[in-house]
């Protein structure tokens, strides 16, 4: 199995998540009028906004701090990081999707199911990279039990029906879930 170094893969990764954001500021549009009932119409973009820019920062920040103790990466895990960006570079239409029409059920619930695959993305890079680096490496010890990333996920998976029952809710439940990442991983620090 070829290895080669990490350095390609953060600097793929970051140009990648800086684009995702700025895709995402440049849908608030400016309003036209001069007061401030002229951004009225903005508070629901800007508040998905804020939400996608927080999930999107987090990613960055724990991808970060997951790729430090890396050593060496491999296709899979070339492949896997794809993955997790493709889900990631989705945030900006959800996002727009969302806002647009005023946290509507069916765009509440997709910005759901690209949050929950990101989170799953990210689950699937961490594994590729304990394989190729081992069970007693210092990236496996520091991922073991895993328990935010599962529960995240299965807040996610909650949190989707819940579009269709009241908007909100799925909102306030992806809310926790940044806020429960908000400080990034220590786990890897710690070792």
């Amino acid at each position: 199995m070829t290895t080669m170094g990490k350095g390609r893969l953060e600097a793929f990764s970051d140009g990648v998540i800086a684009v995702i954001i700025t895709v995402m500021v440049l849908e608030m549009k400016v309003p036209h009028g001069t007061d401030f009932a002229s951004l009225a119409p903005l508070v629901p973009v800007f508040l998905a906004y804020v939400l996608s820019f927080i999930y999107v920062g987090i990613y960055w920040n724990n991808h970060h701090h997951l790729m430090h103790p890396v050593q060496h990466v491999n296709g899979s895990i070339l492949w896997a990081n794809l993955h997790l960006l493709f889900w990631l570079s989705l945030i900006p239409f959800v996002t727009g999707w969302v806002s647009e029409n005023h946290f509507a059920p069916w765009p509440v619930a997709l910005y759901g199911v690209v949050l929950m695959f990101s989170g799953l993305s990210f689950v699937l890079l961490t594994r590729c990279l304990v394989t190729l680096h081992g069970k007693d490496s210092v990236i496996a010890k520091s991922l073991r039990g895993d328990t935010k990333g599962k529960v995240s996920v299965a807040i996610y998976a909650g949190a989707i029906p819940l579009a269709f029952v009241e908007w909100w809710i799925a909102i306030a439940l992806y809310a926790f879930v940044a806020a429960m990442w908000f400080v990034p991983d220590r786990r890897i620090e710690k070792r």
